[in-house]
């Protein structure tokens, strides 16, 4: 659906769930990074584009005058409910506590949205590391600007939905993923500097390439506890070698430190100093459309994050091995695992003229292979975080 039929269908929902028209209605995206992995919270920089999915929410005033906002949605039978003549709390169901936490950082700015009626839908698939989240509270952000007037600062609203994430959702996430949804622009990706926020938007423009994104539709269990294990693992990089974190390291200060290191700490380093790296260069390549260029950085991103920072799986490898065989010649110029890993999606750069062959190359092989029946989608470079009616 595009963005004004995913609004019509919204709208149409909340007046099905509440029996009126809604007053206002924001939309915010879901996010694929093109390259540059595991290196926002090593300071460095990362690659990432809004995508043509979005959590899409409608509301009203409850007719009940009620100081209370209440939220359903068509992916969660239970309504979340947030009392606000109360302070704002960690409750259940758990889904609520992403739009919970954005409430929150709203009434910390002195800014009460008032009691509302609120649906959402939300076409970002969920648990496949394209940032539902990051959508579901960049989207309650958006609405509460919409019904307030009042707007914020994009990067302060990214900022504020990420500490939601942090506090009320407990997940100790980056910047990236609540930037782009916040930030982004039609026809470009976004270079963010993690460590000065400082971002510039990189055009890409050229009809004749697009981005694939394949979602192999399994999630390993083992990835739970791995995230907070990779960031020790480059904090003690860091220190042995002497910096304030990995961005500010060299590989020839990698290279001299090494036998100080454990093996698993070193290659650890090794991926996030040569990811920090491919990402600037890619921005270039992909500034000046040289696609096969940015497509050896993609290939090279996975393959480190395969060997060096471990957190691929053998599903992700399948997807790009099979993209490596259909080649440049086939249409693709590179792929790579995208997201925190264990599972989720790869993104692929192919040329938009072979899409529909690509895709089912894919899609035949990766089923042939694992027994598993992949979701794979296009999207141009989509728009961010949007008030549709105010």
């Amino acid at each position: 659906m595009t963005l004004p039929e995913l609004s019509a269908y919204v709208a149409a929902e909340f007046q099905k769930t509440y029996g009126r028209p809604p007053r206002w209605i924001a939309a915010a995206p879901g996010r694929v990074n093109v390259i540059g992995e595991h290196t926002d919270y090593n300071d460095g920089f990362v690659l990432p584009m809004a995508i043509e999915f979005y959590t899409v929410m409608a509301a009203d005033r409850p007719v009940d005058g009620k100081n209370v906002i209440t939220l359903r949605s068509t992916f969660e039978p239970e309504p979340a409910v947030i009392d606000l003549a109360v302070p704002v709390k960690i409750s259940t169901p758990k889904w609520g506590n992403y739009p919970r936490g954005v409430v929150a950082g709203f009434q910390a700015r002195g800014v009460n949205p008032g009691g509302l009626d609120v649906f959402l839908h939300s076409t970002v698939p969920l648990g496949s590391g394209l940032s539902s989240s990051a959508a579901l509270e960049v989207c309650t952000a958006t609405l509460i600007e919409a019904v307030t007037g009042k707007t914020i600062d994009p990067i302060e609203k990214a900022l504020l939905a990420q500490k939601a994430e942090h506090d009320f959702a407990g997940v100790p996430c980056g910047i990236m993923d609540q930037f782009i949804s916040a930030l982004g622009r039609e026809g470009h990706l976004l270079l963010l500097d993690c460590r000065t926020r400082k971002t510039e938007l990189v055009p890409m423009s050229d009809p004749a390439v697009a981005l694939l994104i394949i979602n192999t539709n399994v999630k390993h269990e083992l990835g739970s506890g791995e995230y907070a294990k990779r960031r020790a693992e480059c904090e003690a990089a860091a220190r042995i070698i002497g910096v304030a974190s990995l961005r500010d390291a060299t590989p020839d200060q990698l290279e001299r430190a090494k036998s100080k290191m454990t093996d698993v700490v070193y290659r650890r380093a090794r991926h996030v100093i040569g990811e920090i790296e491919r990402t600037v260069h890619a921005a270039e390549g992909i500034r000046q459309s040289n696609w096969p260029t940015v497509g050896q950085f993609m290939y090279a991103s996975h393959a480190s994050l395969r060997d060096d920072y471990e957190v691929s799986c053998k599903e992700l490898d399948v997807v790009v091995d099979i993209a490596e065989d259909i080649g440049y010649k086939g249409g693709v110029y590179g792929c790579r695992m995208t997201g925190g890993g264990f599972g989720g999606c790869c993104v692929a750069l192919v040329k938009a003229e072979a899409i529909e062959a690509i895709t089912k190359k894919i899609a035949t092989d990766y089923k042939a292979k694992t027994g598993i029946d992949a979701v794979i989608f296009s999207s141009r470079p989509a728009a961010g975080a949007t008030i549709i009616k105010a």
